[in-house]
């Protein structure tokens, strides 16, 4: 046996741990989303109320490029706001979409932030291969409380609130995002 034949093994043992990491993240989003479904969560709320929680807008984070972006800039127009995570299958199918949509709809007024609940280096390595033309911020786990706040009662992901002009939560939905929802939140002022 080579010393190549001996690692075999090792490299088999850490591709079932990945995939059945894998395979957890994706049961809990799952999971997540059939509970948010049966809750309700995709509802529409009122969206006239102009703060969500109290000190929604003063919400600051770091981005991947070293900047500190502030929730406040955010405010006056529609935001769409997604939380996720790398090691989540559904963020990750989710994004380019996400990414289509800002792009179509940024000229109607419509703003986007993602929310990364995950590690710093994760989200760096990602978009380095990802590029998204949205802004990114790093939540961390401060990301799953404010999930919870804005409506999220599992904090699984991924997780997506869009608010009104006014500031008010207009909709919500967890679980993965389909071409459909983000048409119909095309139109919410």
């Amino acid at each position: 046996m080579t010393e190549t034949d001996t690692n075999i093994p090792q490299k088999s043992a850490d591709a079932g741990r990945r995939r059945l990491l894998v395979g957890a993240g994706t049961a809990a989003c799952i999971a997540g989303g059939v509970f948010s479904w049966w809750q309700g969560a995709a509802a529409v709320t009122d969206s006239s109320q102009t703060e969500p929680f109290p000190g929604f807008w003063d919400q600051k984070w770091d981005t991947p490029q070293g900047t500190v972006l502030r929730l406040q800039e955010f405010r006056g127009k529609p935001l769409l706001i997604n939380f996720w995570a790398t090691w989540c299958p559904p963020c990750i199918a989710e994004l380019p979409l996400i990414n289509e949509f800002y792009v179509k709809q940024k000229a109607r007024g419509w703003q986007v932030i993602g929310l990364a609940v995950d590690r710093p280096a994760a989200v760096q390595g990602f978009l380095q291969k990802t590029p998204l033309n949205f802004p990114i911020a790093l939540a961390g786990p401060t990301g799953g409380d404010i999930a919870t706040k804005l409506g999220n009662p599992t904090g699984a992901l991924p997780f997506s609130v869009a608010l009104g002009s006014q500031g008010g939560i207009a909709q919500r939905k967890l679980g993965r995002l389909h071409p459909a929802d983000l048409d119909a939140w095309a139109q919410l002022k």
